[in-house]
């Protein structure tokens, strides 16, 4: 790559690059920065009103751009995500359905040392919504090396940037036969709204006596029956002799968690029947707030088994506020993430 200053006489070959955008006699834009030069370009760069023209002449092992930006979000692009058109001088990395955002931390710091590129892209276990913007890919210069895209292939591989889809899981709830009707149907309505949102479905809602014999029956029945995810919501999950922490045993049920590093909603507990997760809530009120069950729900359904591990890392960002609503659903327009109501 080679860059010309040239005065007001001279011209630019054909295929230089546009370095400034060029003016006309009104000061509108008449040719952009960053195009490649044609012999019409250069016809027309002889009849504007320049002084000083600054160009870049592309030699061997360069690459435009566009060329370049478009290979390397062609290269990240992984399921679930789409590249766009180029805008603003970016591609940008689009999201083809809903679901959670994933890559690798670790690859994208290195792709972002590598000199003349910059990628950008929302968090790990972003939600994002079909069609909504993750990230983009932008070339610095106008013009970059064909060793620095093949750097970039060695470091970031295939589809670094992902989508994992949700998938439709039949949920049931049990409740504690205390609870009041007005609570109940507020919960219910809430659970079902957020539930929609990732295509899946409330399938059952029993409402029981919390003894340890009748929760025990009614998770067998659950997890034998069309459940693909428990909620129990209801008793005291302080308390080591807590009905539905003592019929998880009589379910063969395993604690993955018992408390969960996310405020508000430390006290959920997240076990495995199985393969089928059960989720413990002191209340069904908490349904309609945004709560650590906003942060457990969007993994969970897409069909990962979360581990003690992956829950523990909840914590950093595990104050549910609006800075770190970006791991909440966006379950209604014009309502904060993981929120139902507007206010």
């Amino acid at each position: 790559m080679k860059t010309r200053s040239l005065q007001r006489g001279e011209l630019p070959d054909a295929g230089a690059v546009l370095a400034q955008n060029l003016l006309d006699a009104e000061g509108r834009v008449a040719l952009d920065k960053g195009r490649v030069l044609s012999a019409d370009d250069i016809h027309r760069i002889a009849q504007l009103p320049w002084k000083e023209l600054h160009v870049v002449t592309i030699e061997p092992g360069d690459v435009h751009e566009e060329e370049a930006g478009r290979r390397l979000a062609t290269l990240l692009a992984g399921d679930g995500v789409a590249v766009e058109a180029l805008s603003s001088g970016a591609y940008p990395l689009v999201a083809r359905h809903r679901g959670l955002v994933e890559l690798d931390h670790f690859r994208l710091a290195r792709l972002n040392e590598i000199d003349d590129l910059a990628v950008y892209v929302r968090p790990s276990g972003y939600v994002a919504r079909e069609g909504e913007r993750i990230g983009g890919v932008k070339i610095i210069p106008f013009v970059t090396r064909e060793e620095r895209l093949d750097a970039a292939e060695r470091v970031a591989g295939r589809g670094t940037l992902r989508v994992r889809r949700f998938v439709p899981t039949r949920v049931a709830v049990l409740v504690e036969e205390t609870v009041e009707d007005r609570v109940l149907s507020r919960a219910r309505r809430a659970l079902e709204e957020k539930l929609g949102f990732f295509g899946s479905e409330l399938a059952a809602v029993r409402r029981m006596p919390f003894g340890t014999d009748a929760l025990g029956e009614a998770l067998r029945a659950a997890v034998d029956g069309e459940a693909q995810l428990v909620l129990v919501a209801g008793g005291n999950p302080m308390d080591p002799l807590d009905p539905a922490l003592l019929a998880l045993e009589s379910v063969g049920a395993r604690m993955e968690k018992h408390g969960i590093p996310a405020q508000p909603g430390t006290l959920l507990w997240l076990a495995y029947s199985g393969a089928i997760p059960i989720i413990g809530a002191p209340s069904c009120g908490l349904f309609a707030k945004a709560t650590a069950l906003d942060l457990l729900l969007p993994p969970l359904l897409t069909g990962e088994r979360l581990s003690r591990a992956a829950i523990a890392e909840l914590g950093a960002g595990g104050l549910i506020a609006p800075e770190t609503a970006w791991r909440l659903a966006p379950y209604r327009g014009g309502a904060a993430r993981g929120q139902l109501d507007a206010e």
